[in-house]
């Protein structure tokens, strides 16, 4: 509910089960909640609690890109920055943290060095299992060509993302000539990487219409009358009960209760806010007003998380496809030069990360039915999504490596030093199936985004032998739907076949979301009939 407590790395023989010797690990997609933050707005502060926080150092350390029109060229501006408000009389004054502190202090939201901390932890995590344990990336780094980098418009979630990176990747693991690596942003207007409804109307319509359901159906409840207890005499007095669409909203105290949980004594509620059967409380009503649609309504799924998922069972097919414009046509990269052993010009995918938020986690669990815990996703929480071959070495050495191995050779083909074909180069040696690369702005060629009813067999055939598996920090989860025979590996319900993982996304994926959001606004919210999701 609010800081991740990580499990242990995964001892050899967890390996060795979760990554079985005759599957190659070949994709890898991590969507990542953001570390830990302030409150996205000031409560209770009728409790003594400070509506700014002292916690965020970065903020003293700021580097712009300017313009210097006297040299004719761009350099870089160090600078600090301090927060101004309000005075009684409305006089500008500066912001001051519970101890005076000026420098430092967090904004709304803002992503502070202990979330700063925890994501970069995480990339430490996420090399241990897939560079030491796995041998899937290389230890050293030369170019992120390999690397799909993508966070929300929302700063904290490009600095967790950035922070994840050089977890992963740390200064002393990349070349002297690294350059800057690619991330990607999308406008407000477009952004499908977290629930939109601030751009979705349909979605909002759908949004509010589940909320108010969670209102009617908890606000009169014994459990909100024992939260009333705990906090009402806190509440103001324009909104002096709580209730899920109270002021604050139900979630929102949450918030304010996991923002300071995960902080300093210097910025804590009173305790009644930290009472263990108040805290059950109010995350299971949360979640449900939250998440119950994705669980519910194909609609709510489509609208909501569809647009991602589409996107990450795109990057799937592409990859099982071997197509030669793997990733390009997303990251616009110019392809690598030619070497011997290579049919193919571009450095195919092979790791994602992209920085979001915690209503995209629960979405995309929910959505595909593994939200079994319903949990509300802590801080720094992850899923990875990833793509498994069947080997095609009969004769392959058991053990508890999923990926190929870490050779010298493999590291001097990344770095596009070496004229011998190494791993990297045998792993993803393949004959374009889709055609030549593609311009910048053109939409991706092959099967991706094709309806799995609308494929031919010969396209079908392209995706067998392909498996997914999700894992939800470091706990394996299993889709409903891939537990039917012929959906998932031979005694392994949790890898369900790409082909089947791909059919129960499809039944959400929007054709085209822009037009969708805009459509049926005024129409009814619920489904006529139950529409389970994870099938």
């Amino acid at each position: 509910m609010t800081t991740l407590v990580p499990r242990p790395p995964y001892t050899d023989d967890e390996l060795k089960s979760l990554y079985p010797a005759n599957l190659d690990l070949q994709l890898v997609q991590v969507l990542l909640r953001h570390g830990e933050r302030t409150p996205v707005s000031p409560r209770f502060q009728n409790t003594g609690l400070p509506s700014f926080w002292p916690y965020c150092t970065a903020v003293r350390q700021f580097k712009s890109t300017v313009l210097d029109r006297t040299a004719g060229q761009f350099t870089t501006l160090e600078w600090k920055r301090r927060l101004e408000s309000f005075g009684r009389n409305d006089e500008p004054i500066l912001v001051a943290g519970p101890g005076g502190e000026l420098d430092g202090i967090c904004d709304m939201g803002m992503l502070t060095d202990r979330g700063r901390e925890t994501t970069f932890d995480l990339g430490t995590r996420l090399r241990r299992l897939y560079v030491d344990q796995l041998g899937f990336l290389p230890p050293t780094l030369p170019n992120a060509d390999s690397l799909y980098l993508r966070a929300t418009p929302i700063p904290r979630a490009l600095d967790s993302l950035q922070e994840t990176l050089i977890g992963l990747y740390p200064a002393h693991t990349r070349s002297p000539s690294f350059p800057p690596p690619t991330v990607l942003l999308r406008s407000p207007g477009e952004e499908t990487l977290f629930p939109n409804d601030g751009q979705c109307r349909r979605f909002a319509a759908l949004s509010r219409a589940f909320a108010q359901r969670a209102a009617d159906r908890w606000n009169d409840t014994d459990e909100m009358a024992y939260l009333n207890k705990l906090y009402g005499k806190w509440m103001p007095t324009t909104s002096p009960k709580v209730a899920v669409d109270g002021r604050p909203r139900l979630s929102g105290i949450m918030d304010t209760i996991n923002s300071t949980l995960a902080h300093g004594p210097e910025t804590r509620l009173p305790k009644e806010f930290y009472d263990p059967k108040g805290r059950e409380i109010i995350e299971k009503i949360a979640v449900d007003e939250w998440f119950a649609g994705y669980k519910e309504s194909q609609e709510y799924r489509t609208l909501g998380i569809g647009g991602l998922m589409g996107d990450i069972v795109g990057r799937m097919v592409d990859s099982a496809e071997h197509s030669s414009v793997d990733g390009e046509y997303e990251v616009g990269k110019a392809p690598r030069k030619q070497r011997p052993g290579d049919t193919n010009g571009t450095a195919p995918i092979r790791f994602g990360l992209s920085g979001c938020h915690d209503t995209t986690l629960a979405g995309v669990l929910a959505s595909l039915g593994a939200h079994e815990n319903n949990d509300w996703p802590p801080y720094t929480s992850h899923i990875a999504i990833e793509m498994f071959r069947k080997s095609e070495s009969a004769s392959k050495t058991p053990g508890p490596t999923a990926g190929p191995p870490q050779t010298t050779a493999g590291n001097a083909d990344l770095n596009a030093t070496s004229s011998s074909s190494s791993w990297f180069t045998s792993f993803f040696s393949w004959t374009s199936s889709v055609g030549s690369r593609v311009r910048p702005g053109a939409p991706p060629p092959g099967i991706g985004r094709k309806q799995t009813e609308q494929l031919t067999p010969k396209e079908k055939a392209k995706l067998q032998h392909y498996y997914v598996r999700l894992r939800y920090n470091d706990e394996v989860v299993t889709i409903p739907g891939c537990r039917t025979p012929g959906n998932h590996l031979e005694g392994n319900e949790s890898f369900c076949t790409l082909e089947a993982f791909k059919a129960i996304v499809d039944k959400f994926v929007p054709n085209n979301w822009k037009q969708q959001c805009s459509e049926r606004v005024k129409e009814p919210a619920f489904p006529a009939k139950p529409e389970p999701a994870g099938y």
